[in-house]
Parts: C-alpha cells; sequence; structure tokens
C-alpha cells in the first residue's frame, strides 16, 4: 500500500527530476561519443555500483525467476529510453528534447488504466489534449526538429510504461534490488544497440561516430552520468514510488524541462535559445502538467492508485 508522501519526499523527488534534467546536458557534453555507447557504458557503471552498494549493505539479490526475467526485460525497455533521449538532445537540441519528455504525463494517462487496470480519468484525458496542442506549437515553430521531437516523444512513452511497471515492483521488492537487475538488463539491451548500431555504421565502409570513450574527461561524466544520475537517483525515484502514484511521479517528472532549459541556457547559451513558439508551447504543456493536482482535488480525486489493494509487481 502506498503511503502519504512527506515534504522530506516532496524535495526529493524535485531534487531527483532536477538530476535527470542535467542528463541531457550530460549526453551532449559527451559527443562525439555515440548514444547506444553513452548509454552501454553508463548502466555498466550502474551496475559495478549498486554491486559495491549491495555487498556494503549485505543484501540478497535472490528474487523469483519470474521477477528476475520481468525486470531484466523493463531493463531492456530502459536502455531505448535512454538511447531515444540522448539521440534526440544531439539530433534537435536539449531544449526541443526536454519538451518533449514533458509529454510522458499524456503517455501515463493512457498506460496507467490499460496496465494497473483502472479507469480512464476526464481530467487526463483533457489535460492529455492539451499537451498534444502545445506539441503542436513545438512543432510548427520548430519544424526543422521535427525529427528530434519525435524521438523525445517516442522516449517519453518508454518512460512512463517502466515507471508504472516499476510501480508494480516497488510496493513488494527493495529498491536497489530492482535497480540492479533493471540496469543488469538495461546494460545487455544498450550491448544489443551498440552492436547493431556499430555493425550499419560499419557496414557503410566507416565507422563514423565514437563508440569507445578514449579520454578522462568522457570517463568523468559517464561516472556522473552513473553514479549520480543513475545510481543514486534511479534508486531514490524507485523508493519513492512507495510514497506517490505513478502518474503524480511523472507529472512531477514534467518539470525536468523547466529545469533543463535553464541549465541548458546557462551551459550551451545561443545553440539552446529557442522561437517564442517553442516556449509558448513548452509553458501549454507545462500549465497541463501543473494543472492537474489542483483539478484532481476539485474533483475529489485523490491522486492514488485505484487499485492499490492488489498486490504489484519501475523513469
Amino acid at each position: 500500500m502506498q503511503k502519504n508522501p512527506s515534504l522530506s519526499d516532496y524535495f526529493q523527488l524535485h531534487f531527483i527530476v532536477l538530476i535527470w534534467g542535467f542528463t541531457a546536458i550530460l549526453g551532449k557534453l559527451l559527443e562525439p561519443l555515440d548514444s547506444s555507447a553513452v548509454v552501454l557504458f553508463r548502466t555498466l557503471l550502474a551496475v559495478l555500483g549498486m554491486g559495491v552498494v549491495l555487498l556494503v549493505r549485505r543484501q540478497s539479490v535472490r528474487v523469483a525467476p519470474g521477477d528476475r526475467w520481468r525486470l531484466l526485460a523493463t531493463g531492456g525497455v530502459i536502455a531505448l529510453h535512454w538511447v531515444a533521449f540522448f539521440l534526440a538532445a544531439r539530433v534537435a537540441n536539449v531544449s526541443v528534447c526536454l519538451a518533449g519528455m514533458a509529454t510522458s504525463s499524456l503517455w501515463a494517462s493512457v498506460l496507467e488504466p490499460l496496465i494497473l487496470r483502472r479507469r480512464v480519468r476526464t481530467v487526463e484525458v483533457i489535460l492529455g489534449a492539451v499537451v498534444l496542442a502545445g506539441l503542436y506549437m513545438i512543432f510548427r515553430f520548430e519544424f526543422d526538429k521535427g525529427a528530434g521531437l519525435a524521438l523525445a516523444v517516442f522516449s517519453a512513452m518508454l518512460s512512463s510504461l517502466f515507471t508504472i511497471i516499476n510501480s508494480r515492483f516497488a510496493q513488494r521488492l527493495d529498491a536497489y534490488v530492482i535497480s540492479f537487475y533493471e540496469m543488469a538488463g538495461a546494460s545487455m539491451g544498450a550491448f544489443l544497440l551498440w552492436l547493431g548500431i556499430r555493425a550499419a555504421d560499419s557496414a557503410q565502409g566507416s565507422l563514423v561516430a565514437q563508440y569507445v570513450p578514449d579520454s578522462l574527461g568522457q570517463w568523468g561524466w559517464l561516472l556522473v552520468l552513473s553514479m549520480v544520475c543513475t545510481v543514486y537517483a534511479y534508486t531514490v525515484g524507485v523508493k519513492l514510488l512507495r510514497k506517490f502514484s505513478p502518474y503524480m511521479a511523472i507529472l512531477t517528472v514534467n518539470l525536468e524541462p523547466v529545469y533543463g532549459i535553464l541549465l541548458a541556457v546557462l551551459i550551451f547559451g545561443n545553440s539552446e535559445r529557442m522561437t517564442a513558439g517553442f516556449y509558448v508551447g513548452t509553458v501549454v504543456i507545462l500549465v497541463a502538467v501543473l494543472a492537474y493536482p489542483m483539478l484532481n482535488h476539485r474533483l475529489n480525486r485523490p491522486v492514488t492508485i485505484e487499485s492499490a489493494e492488489v498486490i504489484k509487481g519501475n523513469s
């Protein structure tokens, strides 16, 4: 059963969202390392980090065979999500990538009723339509960045999917164990993507991208990405799913563009400055996201999973 979140829980949730807003910037800083390589080495380092944490805690990683395979498969979804995420930041830029990720609440309103078998809420459908309107405005004014936006929206869908799945695991499995198996699954999935993308690149006659880190700077950024943005933030995020519903967690994660775009402008300057239409569209999306808790309260519908009494088995 989910518990009522405290003020400290809300602070932690926003802090890890700030960290996640920085990950797209790290992806840009790691260029020209290929997106699949970024995810591969990120997850390999994260598995090692989680292994050390589990050893220090003297914690068993034993789970039922069925759960083990589900956790590993969920890790594969996470790998695809991260590759699409970093690729979106490079095909377009950090700001467009993060704006596309703000659609995760729209995907949550569609996927959560299907997976958790709860009824569709009218307010979620209406706000989802508003999010689509904001997306249209961004696409209209940033047409040349349409491919990056599409990749970001696809990444947002995968993010919502594994967050909802993890909300079930988080009710009965330890967050560190969940993170260990899912990072292991993500490293396997990333390795397959890395092999496929590298083979396709080689088939063209030469390797265009970089597939292995070759400098101390790249290894340093990968350590930050794996230890801070993955081991720490991901584990805390899974723990918080004991306190927040998937929709509320995804809703807060939609503040990632606010934090990330501000950081991107500060770090990258003019390359991240967009048209007025982009910012209007982003504001439309964020207004829809932030309006949900107030509308939900006025309709006397607490932000909880309606099927919380079911033992559940996650952005």
